[in-house]
Formats: structure tokens, C-alpha cells, sequence
């Protein structure tokens, strides 16, 4: 199992899906990192060489990526709540901050149903 960023890559997974298991890496940030590596998508991590994923590695350290990543996501969310605004208030309620419908839907965000008793 390779290690990069500190997450262990599955085995078993193409390169370019495996990439996506670090947080911050979609599929397509994970396929312009396959494209400037020169590196085959399609590849499954046992069958990549180690050089490669050393090249990964390093390509992959110059980006922002999982604790850096979410330290600055939480840091950006807590500020918008110290200042107040509304997108902060929305954060603080747990309810949804872009504008999304709340008189149905939003139960992912709201939690389970409160019976009306």
C-alpha cells in the first residue's frame, strides 16, 4: 500500500481514482496531476513503480492537502461566524448556507425529523 500525504493509497484502484482518497484531490485535480507526471491513469497503485510514486509524492507536498486543507476550511468558517454574518449565523445553526430550500429537503444538513409532539 502506498503512502502519500500521509493517507494510505487502496492497492486495488486505477492511479487516477486512488489519488481522490487524499482530501483535497477530486478527480479532476487527481487527473492534471497524471497528465504533468506523465503518468498512466489507468494504472492500478501495485503496478505503478515506486520512482513514479515518489514523483507523486513530491508533486503532491507543493499542493494544500488534507490537515493543512481542513485547518484553513475550519479557520474560514470560524471566521465568518466571529464576524457574524449571515453564512456564519447559517454555519452556527446547522442549517444550509447557499441559499438552498429548508421548508422541505435539507435533512442532511438539519439531522433527523422532530415529531411535533
Amino acid at each position: 500500500m502506498a503512502r502519500i500525504a500521509g493517507v494510505n493509497i487502496p492497492n486495488n484502484q486505477h492511479l487516477k481514482i486512488a489519488l481522490t482518497a487524499i482530501y483535497g484531490i477530486g478527480i479532476p485535480t487527481a487527473k492534471r496531476i497524471c497528465l504533468d507526471l506523465n503518468l498512466d491513469g489507468g494504472l492500478k497503485i501495485k503496478d505503478v513503480p515506486d520512482t513514479q510514486i515518489e514523483q507523486i509524492r513530491e508533486y503532491i507536498s507543493k499542493m494544500t492537502v488534507e490537515g493543512d486543507l481542513r485547518r484553513e476550511v475550519t479557520m474560514n468558517i470560524k471566521r465568518l461566524i466571529d464576524i457574524g454574518s449571515y453564512r456564519g449565523l447559517r454555519h452556527k445553526k446547522g442549517l444550509p448556507v447557499r441559499g438552498q430550500r429548508t421548508r422541505t429537503n435539507a435533512r442532511t444538513r438539519k439531522g433527523p425529523k422532530k415529531s411535533a409532539n
